[in-house]
């Protein structure tokens, strides 16, 4: 690599400046105090685990973004992680062990092995909020409401929340007597949407009438809250499962609809976003401006089984930097003051007791050329040390 080449970064791999950077610590700052008054306790887990720590469940598409090496203590295989969910499940069953509710958030750098869009960042910092051991509706609300409260404490507006539920297409599925690759093949069809690829493959694989029915039936429930009475005709037929899915849709809807009235409430059913890693109710925020959701989440129970204690789990995450991108936050410098060292004790107690009160005491050497744009100064006059503002002129 020659000298001119080595500032480079790889494809999708960014860096945060000092003004940017500022703005994302702020909005960090922002957000772990604000899932702190719900009482979600801070954890920060490590960049790097063991695969068989951080590629559990057999989440494939997780296991395609990690990046791996080895370590030379021990010459196991590492991973660096590319998603924080697996290590607080981790935290909550083998660290925490508490037998009741716990209630963990986070914050750090991810690294993922190929970029999940074509202008998706591979370096994004994640962050996100789980629960642990609580079930039904009461949880996946509160979940939910933190997230929205997240997107509306970043000054957002015009919020849309996608609903849907995996195991409705999970036990279709089943009810269709599919095996595991051909749910793969149905499970990529549906998130194309490809509906004629949909009939196509119904034809081919269901013999059941009622099961294929059932299946081209997904595809066509997407809408408001009022998609959820069509289902309920639609899945007369269906397992009792799916009726199940639909009631627990239905509270969290009502739920949330009461708590947020200004947010829209969409509803697919054909929505499989996490497919492979959750167990029930999903759920995605969508801002104006945002041609993604800007958050993701759903409930995943049992996911702590693979280190010994399985949990019922919820949560969300989202990448602070594509948060920070659709923020307002612009807020005004404060103007720093200059001070050359002299040397003496009463000078460096002035300047200590103006960075105690949140001033800015750019503290220079006498060689230090001040900048253009810093229009104040720490001066000595007589024996005190005063804060002087230049002329812009």
């Amino acid at each position: 690599m020659s000298i001119a080449d080595r500032w480079l970064l790889p494809d999708g791999i960014e860096e945060l400046l000092p003004t940017q950077a500022g703005r994302a610590e702020r909005l960090r700052r922002q957000l772990v105090d604000l899932y702190a008054t719900w009482g979600y306790q801070l954890v920060m887990p490590p960049l790097v685990e063991f695969t068989e720590s951080l590629l559990i469940n057999g989440h494939h598409d997780l296991d395609l973004q990690t990046c791996r090496l080895t370590d030379q203590l021990s010459g196991r295989l590492m991973g660096i992680r590319a998603d924080i969910t697996p290590q607080t499940a981790r935290i909550d069953a083998h660290c925490l062990k508490h037998e009741g509710v716990t209630r963990l958030c986070y914050a750090g750098s991810v690294l993922h092995a190929r970029p999940k869009t074509a202008l998706a960042s591979r370096s994004p910092i994640q962050m996100g909020c789980e629960l642990y051991g609580a079930t039904g509706t009461e949880a996946d609300s509160e979940v939910v409401s933190l997230m929205l409260a997240t997107v509306q404490a970043v000054g957002m507006a015009d919020i849309t929340l996608d609903l849907g539920h995996v195991r409705i297409c999970r036990e279709l599925a089943l009810f269709a007597g599919l095996n595991a690759e051909q749910q793969e093949v149905l499970f990529d069809i549906l998130q194309r949407k490809a509906t004629a690829d949909l009939q196509h493959f119904v034809q081919t694989y269901v013999m059941d009438a009622r099961a294929a029915a059932l299946l081209l039936a997904l595809p066509a429930l997407s809408g408001g809250v009022e998609v959820l009475v069509k289902a309920r005709a639609a899945f007369a037929a269906a397992p009792a499962a799916v009726h199940a899915a639909i009631i627990e849709l239905e509270q969290l809807a009502a739920c949330l609809v009461q708590r947020s009235p200004d947010v829209n409430v969409y509803i697919d059913l054909a929505e499989l976003r996490g497919y492979h890693y959750h167990t029930g109710a999903v759920f995605s925020v969508y801002v104006s401006g945002a041609g993604e959701a800007i958050a993701n989440g759903g409930r995943y129970d049992d996911f702590g089984a693979a280190f010994g204690r399985a949990r019922p789990a919820s949560g969300f995450s989202f990448d602070l930097k594509h948060l920070l991108d659709l923020s307002d936050d612009d807020p005004v410098e404060k103007m720093s003051i200059w001070v050359v060292l002299d040397g003496s004790a009463a000078q460096w107690r002035a300047i200590q007791a103006l960075r105690t009160e949140g001033e800015v005491v750019i503290a220079a050497g006498a060689a230090e050329k001040q900048p253009a744009d810093c229009l104040r100064e720490l001066v000595r006059c007589d024996d005190q040390y005063t804060v002087r503002v230049l002329s812009a002129g």
